[in-house]
């Protein structure tokens, strides 16, 4: 039986129209004569969704008792025993109740598509699992429900449906997707134009990158090499030089020349695994072409052209970038750089070869292994000594040998120089040893004429045989000592890393760690000198003799004010670039700290600042409140020019006492916040029913009829200040009120958002515009300067420092339609139950 085919829907957001396309393709197919079936729509309630189901057959769902409540889910078994041509089935990430066949939708699907039968389902972007943290770092909202991306993948037919955010909102503030009560909310929230503009491009670059994938797939099954330009992409090609920014920059700019153009740059290693350049080279240029938007791949080959030719196919690159040769012009004679093979072998690919500075210069020179002063003596006297030695003891025994094994003689001195002086006196050896052939052992003797033509090739031969061998053996003998020594400082450079995450004290730990490496007696950290010398050492290990002009040290600059100091030990000559990387290493860690210290420092002023700010603002603003009542209480009591009877002196008793206790919690809180100023207490939070600080803020202000309440989970509990977290919300309702036209209601609401508490003071008045928001946080400012009732414009500074002093946020938005949106944000109790399921439609 052959498998079903699957089409999806994918929605770039909830209400962008996925479940009506879905039935729009099924009123066509059923038109078409197929033969169509609905196993699961959901319509929400939504007229013209509901519309769409006319003439079509819906299959009754199955009801599964879930704790008091029965839920409907699709019947698939239903759906087998009909055994339609198509099925549809909405919300492909749905999660079945607890009793169904399968734990979710999409697993019920699979069955459906095994059996034969064609599925039309939807999704939304945000659903999708690889997704997910993504959405919820854009939103704040993380979903619950997701389907694995290869289910989705796997789909034979997938087609987005999209819309603008504006239009989106539109649709959302007509209540074509949410009841009018949650249209505020919804807009405000999760449907904010950049929250929607950012899900769009997330859903339209994932079916890019499928689109692409099955481009790379039907490539491969059809062994399709040519490049199909449907997609600018540009291979950088780098070598590790200077001139590598250049190319990248060059590259980066063509390849955003078109919609959708990426940048890829390669760097080609020999199969050695010997990097010709070094770490800090690929680093850099990794570290800039992910600023410019692109991806560095590092590939192995033996032949860099053809590795670099073999990457861009496989990528169906469109064009390659080389840089334009920089090797001298004896070898540009002899032989054909990088750049004019990639052009030989590209094909049908472009390549584009950029001049930079370095094009006239010669290759920088490449490090050799230096085989030590010793080595470099004794290869010289083999060269020398060791050939006019042989050269003696061959003559001398002349009978009892001929010139065959005189060849491999002076041969085999010719590799043992090479093994121990290196190629020139290997090469100097060999022009020796065929002199001395030639003079000594090759009739006519003691003569440069040669008798025999044999032994001319014999000797030519020898000449390059010697040559050639010298040569491999000294690159061999280069590479092993290149290998043993990459080896060692990796795993040297691996450890240090290692070590200094742990370390307590870095630097310390990093000096300790050079001293035991390079045997040296003390390793320092010194500041650089005025004069460029020297200076007091900053961090030291050991002995480092730094004010003795005669004392053998080893330096390398850290930063422009410090320098890495070690006591001559038994370091080799060859180990110069490991103490550089020690020193790269020391200037890590002296930055790490320094951005720890800055931190830290930011964030006490910060702290500081915050306490002091929200200190003054209250003692100016809020004591004058409760200061007044009691005043006016107390003088209305004294006066004798009225006579009061019990119940008026009863009632401005009561008034004094209660300005008297919100004066003494007042108090107490400001002696809180001086204490926190200095570190030595915190405000006291405790977990809270939001519910009850909605309720105390609402009748803490002056017209409380005109304060609406909405907060659909009573149960969230809040980590805050009770009586900072009441003053913070009245002094925001209040200002609501003042500037809110006429009776106009103010909505409080209170939703939860991840781990934190939402609560939103929203209001119809006149707004304020984007480049404002700010200001009016600030001390004594005021909206337009224009007063409306009392007060000196300290509230909404007030209500910032405090909420920031309870680690909450508070924040000004547009109200959709008009007016501003106070949005304040503190952390949920523990006792809250985990975070509900995400919207699925």
């Amino acid at each position: 039986m052959a498998r079903g085919l699957l089409r999806i829907y994918l929605g770039a957001a909830p209400g962008v129209g996925k479940t009506v396309a879905m039935l729009s393709e099924a009123q066509r197919r059923r038109d078409r004569g197929t033969d169509v079936v609905v196993g699961l729509v959901e319509t929400h309630g939504r007229a013209y969704t509901t519309s769409m189901l006319e003439g079509l057959e819906v299959l009754p769902r199955v009801r599964v008792q879930h704790g008091d409540t029965w839920l409907e889910e699709l019947d698939v078994d239903a759906v087998l025993r009909r055994r339609p041509e198509v099925v549809l089935v909405d919300e492909l990430a749905h999660t079945n109740a607890s009793g169904s066949r399968h734990e979710r939708r999409w697993e019920d699907i699979e069955q459906l598509l095994d059996a034969g039968i064609d599925v039309i389902s939807t999704v939304n972007v945000q659903h999708l699992e690889s997704l997910n943290d993504v959405v919820r770092e854009i939103t704040g909202v993380r979903q619950r429900e997701t389907v694995p991306d290869e289910v989705v993948r796997a789909a034979d037919q997938i087609e987005l449906v999209d819309m603008s955010p504006e239009a989106l909102r539109r649709r959302l503030a007509h209540g074509n997707v949410y009841p009018a009560e949650r249209v505020d909310a919804a807009l405000s929230h999760y449907f904010r134009p950049g929250n929607l503009s950012a899900l769009r491009e997330l859903a339209l670059l994932w079916v890019a990158d499928r689109v692409d994938e099955a481009l790379t797939r039907y490539r491969h099954d059809q062994d399709i090499d040519r490049t199909w330009a449907t997609r600018e992409r540009v291979v950088v090609a780098l070598t590790g030089g200077p001139e590598q920014e250049v190319l990248l920059r060059r590259g980066a700019r063509i390849a955003s020349r078109g919609a959708g153009g990426q940048l890829l740059a390669v760097k080609v290693v020999p199969d050695s695994g010997l990097r010709d350049v070094g770490d800090d080279s690929i680093s850099a240029a990794r570290e800039l072409t992910r600023e410019l938007g692109g991806e560095l791949h590092v590939v192995t080959g033996s032949d860099i052209s053809a590795a670099i030719l073999d990457f861009a196919r496989s990528v169906n690159a469109s064009q390659i970038i080389v840089g334009a040769s920089s090797r001298g012009r004896w070898r540009a004679l002899v032989s054909r750089g990088v750049g004019e093979q990639v052009v030989a072998g590209s094909g049908e690919i472009d390549v584009l070869m950029v001049t930079h500075p370095y094009t006239s210069r010669r290759a920088r020179a490449r490090g050799r292994t230096p085989v030590g002063r010793a080595r470099a003596i004794s290869g010289w006297l083999l060269a020398t000594v060791g050939t006019a030695a042989l050269t003696w003891a061959l003559a001398a025994t002349r009978p009892q040998h001929d010139l065959p094994l005189e060849v491999l003689l002076f041969l085999l001195l010719t590799v043992a120089t090479a093994i121990v002086g290196g190629l020139v006196p290997a090469l100097l050896a060999a022009v020796l040893a065929s002199i001395a052939l030639n003079w000594y052992f090759t009739p006519p003797f003691n003569t440069l004429t040669i008798n025999e033509p044999q032994n001319a090739v014999a000797l030519a031969v020898f000449v390059l045989v010697a040559v050639s061998v010298a040569s491999v053996v000294h690159l061999s003998a280069r590479r092993t000592a290149e290998a043993v020594a990459a080896q060692r400082s990796s795993r040297i450079l691996a450890d240090l890393s290692h070590s200094l995450l742990d370390a307590e004290r870095p630097l310390s730990a990093l000096l300790d760690q050079a001293r035991d490496i390079f045997g040296s007696s003390g390793a320092a950290v010194v500041r650089r000198a005025r004069s460029g010398g020297l200076g007091d050492p900053v961090v030291i290990s050991g002995e480092v003799p730094l004010r003795d002009p005669g004392a053998d040290l080893t330096t390398a600059a850290i930063d422009d004010g410090h320098v890495l100091v070690l006591a001559r030990g038994d370091r080799r000559a060859d180990e110069r670039d490991l103490v550089e990387a020690f020193a790269h290493h020391a200037a890590a860690v002296m930055r790490g700290q320094r951005l720890s210290e800055a931190a830290s420092a930011a964030q006490h002023l910060a702290r500081d600042n915050r306490a002091r700010g929200a200190l003054l603002a209250a003692v100016s603003h809020d004591l004058r409140t409760p200061l007044a009542a009691i005043k006016a209480g107390v003088s209305s009591l004294r006066s004798r020019d009225v006579v009061l009877g019990a119940d008026d002196q009863a009632e401005l008793l009561e008034m004094v006492e209660e300005s008297s206790d919100r004066l003494d919690a007042l108090i107490e809180n400001l002696l809180d916040m001086s204490r926190i100023q200095t570190d030595t207490v915190t405000p006291r939070t405790d977990e809270v029913l939001a519910h009850d600080l909605l309720e105390a803020a609402r009748h803490g202000v002056s017209d409380p009829d005109r304060v609406r309440l909405w907060q659909p989970e009573m149960h969230l509990t809040v980590v805050a200040d009770a009586g900072l977290a009441e003053r913070v919300l009245a002094n925001l309702v209040e200002n609501a009120l003042r500037f809110s036209p006429g009776r106009q209601e103010v909505v409080m609401s209170a939703e939860r958002l991840q781990q934190t508490l939402e609560v939103r003071v929203i209001d119809r008045g006149p707004g304020v515009p984007r480049d404002q928001k700010d200001g009016i946080f600030a001390p004594f400012q005021r909206y337009g300067d224009a007063p409306r009732g009392d007060g000196v414009g300290l509230g909404l500074a007030v209500a910032r420092g405090l909420a920031e002093a309870m680690g909450g946020t508070l924040s000004a938005e547009d109200t959709p339609g008009g007016g501003l949106t106070m949005v304040l944000r503190l952390p949920l109790g523990t006792a809250d139950p985990a975070t509900a399921q995400g919207d699925s439609r």
